[in-house]
């Protein structure tokens, strides 16, 4: 459900009188300013009305979770992955969408008119877990913390961050299954990265000299 320029089929009155042909929306309100896409030309038409659904979407953020409802254009198609802005009371927030309920069950993809309820995350701020190891490599000495990042904060394994009073190396990446962009689920060679909204854990090399003292 991203946003993109609008484009509707119309007749156009310079190149297309009698068949229609994709225009572009420049501009909408009373009688919108369009351009024909096959020969460029600019002009006004009443646009055909927009038919949508309303749909009941369940978001979770930071353990909990809320219930809401949004409009979806009938033409369009949704899919697990895909992101959507939701307007509530409080705030404006970017969410996306985790799983889509059918009446016949889950389905990772499917029209506005067969989806009862639409499951989705706030990946605007997420919460990123971390797995961090010793200096020494000790397994058995590791610990575990969580950072609050814009979802868009990017990590790469081999690079070295200094985050919320921590230090370290990433190592490791773990991928969310709804992270679509990714083919794999693990992500270990130098040069891999993601974004916070994509991981699910990391794994790193403690880098803070404080850490393990008491060791």
């Amino acid at each position: 459900m991203e946003e993109t320029t609008a484009r509707v089929p119309l007749s156009c009155p310079a190149c297309s009188p009698a068949a229609e042909t994709v225009h572009e929306v420049l501009s909408e309100g009373g009688h919108a300013t369009v351009r024909c896409i096959e020969c460029g030309h600019v002009h006004k038409e009443e646009l055909p009305e927009t038919r949508t659904v309303e749909r009941k979407v369940v978001v979770s953020q930071e353990g909990e979770s809320f219930t809401d409802s949004v409009e979806i254009p009938l033409e369009e198609t949704l899919a697990v992955g895909e992101e959507f802005l939701l307007e509530t009371d409080e705030a404006i927030l970017t969410v996306r969408i985790t799983s889509l309920e059918l009446d016949a069950g889950r389905a990772e993809e499917a029209t506005p008119e067969d989806v009862r309820t639409v499951w989705g995350r706030v990946v605007g701020n997420v919460s990123v877990n971390i797995t961090a190891h010793p200096k020494s490599g000790a397994h058995d000495e590791t610990r575990s913390f969580t950072l609050q990042l814009p979802g868009d904060y990017e990590f790469a394994v081999g690079q070295r961050e200094e985050l919320g009073g921590e230090e370290f190396t990433v190592e490791g990446i773990y991928i969310r299954r709804d992270a679509t962009a990714h083919e794999h689920d693990k992500l270990d060679h130098a040069g891999d990265s993601a974004v916070a909204k994509d991981i699910k854990r990391l794994y790193v090399r403690d880098e803070s000299t404080s850490a393990w003292s008491a060791w």
